[in-house]
């Protein structure tokens, strides 16, 4: 059973939070990986790479901005220097979120 086989009823109120959040994040990470291999880019180039509708590239460059990762620049987004220390600190939290989800389907 592949990965989005296993994925849960959306409709679950217990888990459609976390999995609507988990899908924005991944987003988040695909527009970023998306800059790391072709920057600087601007929004149209983004979603045509990435699929995603541009109104969710500009959110999603908004929150990459916030957090440090990505700057603008006169040709369009391009990610900071300290985008490599961020990412470390996000595999980190990401391996917390895991084994809590781990923790938490051995409780069921």
């Amino acid at each position: 059973m592949s990965t989005m086989e296993q994925k849960a009823n959306p409709k679950c109120a217990l888990t459609s939070v976390i999995e609507n959040e988990l899908d924005i994040l991944k987003r988040h990470i695909h527009v970023l990986n998306v800059l790391l291999e072709h920057q600087p880019m601007g929004i149209i180039k983004i979603s045509e790479y990435t699929g995603h509708p541009q109104h969710m590239v500009r959110y999603s460059l908004r929150i990459l901005e916030q957090e440090g990762l990505i700057e603008p620049s006169s040709r369009g987004a391009i990610t900071t220097q300290q985008v490599g220390k961020i990412i470390e600190e996000l595999k980190l939290a990401l391996i917390h979120i895991g084994e809590t989800s781990k923790e938490l389907y051995q409780t069921v």
